[in-house]
């Protein structure tokens, strides 16, 4: 069995990777070790007056992102 590079792959591929060998331990450690590493983007504290709003706008600039990452469906359900 050939050992598998896990530092060469991206983040992608190596989510792929251990989606599809989940019985890889090895995998498993790579992708939450390289995921527990990054740094954490730290919104709001909860004593912030202004945590809400906060909270609120992180979420829809998230859900925006992940709408411009979509692939937009233009049919037309003409079965009325």
């Amino acid at each position: 069995m050939s050992q598998v590079n896990f530092d060469a792959m991206s983040d992608a591929e190596l989510r792929r990777y251990f989606l599809e060998n989940r019985q890889d331990q090895a995998a498993c450690h790579a992708y939450l070790d390289r995921f527990s590493q990054r740094p954490k983007l730290i919104i709001a504290s909860p004593s912030d007056p202004d945590f809400d709003a906060k909270i609120q706008a992180a979420i829809r600039q998230k859900l925006e992102a992940s709408r411009s990452t979509q692939p937009v469906n233009n049919t037309v359900d003409r079965t009325e």
